[in-house]
């Protein structure tokens, strides 16, 4: 069935828009607390990232499930990732986040954890929708739900992260430098990585409820790579507002992304024996990260692209690695949800184990110029199925000649088409992706 409210990740929007704003995300509050407590109240944490609107709608979703008669447990900014464990281990009956991820302040969000640590499957966001659509209804005064604050849910996940390695794993002699987006990790990254002996110095560290993701983190690393360089770091690691993506920077400042992680995790789960099965990326996936891991005999698995469709596939066969180029990757034999400090942690660890830099493990892969354009059209509508822009696609494609890609998709959490070309040639594929793009425009404006 068609989703009415929920997108590909959660619900997500402008402060203030039809979804995203206070009515609603009361409204939002009450009938999760019904569809997923089954009317016997329970329990339900609440994190957020570190943007202005979260006072807000904690409020208010603490009101709907309040008047749902469930309690709630309020853990403050957290990393997403982290309310997915700490729902798992406090019992909870369903975690939430307040967080619009990678986007602007002006956004907002929420999503949703079942009581395993994973996001929530189709039927139970489907319940939530149907009870939205239902009249609230308050229940007696005796059964309305409490809220307490959870003081030690950061010393929780940060003990959690760090059990993620093998005892006695040590980064002692690694300097690091973190950009933390001014978002949820920037209280919980510089202690986990400090506390396994790694001299850390931190960016993005400063939120004010205003500047998450504002020229930081995992989607602006321009800062991150000034600052390596400028302090002779071993590395850099940049995380999203809610922690959930990761991607890296070398000592030369070379750029490291989720495609390039992801390959590194691959091969030293490989390395251990304890790879199962395919590893599953995106449509976006590199076509170079495909050819390298073949040649080690691990098999590239493609989904839509959204960690949710990742997550299906791994948990359709049993398999356990995952991931976007974005830096959204999936280790279910560590958690149960994209966790970008966990990940970087897997990666160090490789690194401290082979004695090797991160451009030496990435020999092997020889990643394909990508030319990823984000088109801000008047219209999407039927726009990817229309017959020019068909016939553009298709020629671009017989430019390639069978030694790249072209895709076109629109953006789950955004108003975008974005437009994606690879290929052998950089020149080319840049020039092709270009336009390409135009032709869209041009079609969409007409």
């Amino acid at each position: 069935m068609k989703r009415k409210y929920f997108g590909t990740d959660g619900i997500r929007g402008r402060v203030g828009d039809d979804k995203v704003n206070p009515e609603f995300i009361l409204k939002l509050g009450w009938a999760a607390g019904r569809a997923l407590g089954n009317g016997e109240g329970g329990k339900v944490l609440i994190g957020k990232d570190t943007r202005i609107s979260g006072y807000m709608f904690e409020s208010a979703l603490e009101a709907g499930l309040a008047a749902a008669g469930v309690d709630i447990h309020l853990l403050g900014p957290m990393p997403t990732p982290a309310v997915a464990y700490l729902t798992r281990t406090l019992r909870a009956q369903a975690g939430i986040v307040i967080s619009a991820s990678h986007n602007p302040h002006q956004d907002n969000g929420i999503k949703f954890f079942s009581a395993q640590g994973f996001k929530l499957p189709d039927a139970q966001e489907l319940a939530i929708e149907a009870m939205i659509d239902q009249p609230m209804k308050t229940v007696e005064a005796e059964r309305l739900g409490k809220a307490y604050r959870i003081g030690d849910a950061a010393g929780r996940y940060i003990e959690f992260c760090k059990s993620t390695l093998p005892l006695g794993t040590s980064f002692k002699g690694l300097r690091l430098v973190l950009d933390c987006a001014n978002g949820a990790a920037y209280h919980i990254a510089p202690h986990v990585f400090s506390e396994m002996g790694a001299r850390v110095t931190s960016i993005g560290d400063q939120p004010n409820g205003l500047n998450i993701n504002d020229g930081l983190g995992s989607t602006h690393p321009e800062k991150l790579r000034v600052a390596v360089l400028e302090q002779g770091a071993d590395l850099g690691i940049a995380f999203d507002g809610d922690a959930d993506r990761v991607l890296m920077v070398d000592a030369s400042g070379s750029l490291i992304d989720g495609d390039q992680l992801l390959y590194i995790i691959s091969c030293a789960r490989q390395r251990e024996g304890t790879l199962r099965g395919a590893v599953v990326g995106t449509q976006m996936t590199n076509l170079g990260m495909e050819h390298a891991l073949a040649e080690r005999g691990i098999r590239l698995d493609r989904v839509r692209v959204g960690d949710r469709y990742i997550m299906e596939r791994l948990q359709q066969n049993g398999w356990m690695l995952g991931g976007e180029s974005s830096g959204h990757i999936i280790c279910l034999d560590r958690t149960t949800t994209g966790d970008g400090i966990v990940s970087a942690l897997q990666v160090l660890a490789e690194m401290q184990h082979a004695g090797k830099g991160l451009m030496e493990l990435l020999r092997p892969l020889h990643m394909y110029p990508q030319r990823l354009i984000n088109l801000r059209l008047p219209r999407r509508d039927g726009l990817l199925e229309h017959s020019e822009v068909l016939a553009a696609v298709r020629d671009v494609e017989s430019r390639l000649a069978g030694s790249g890609r072209v895709l076109l998709r629109p953006s789950g959490t955004e108003p975008l088409i974005r437009v994606m070309v690879e290929g052998r040639d950089e020149q080319q594929v840049n020039s092709l992706a270009e336009s390409l793009a135009e032709r869209i425009r041009q079609v969409a404006s007409a």
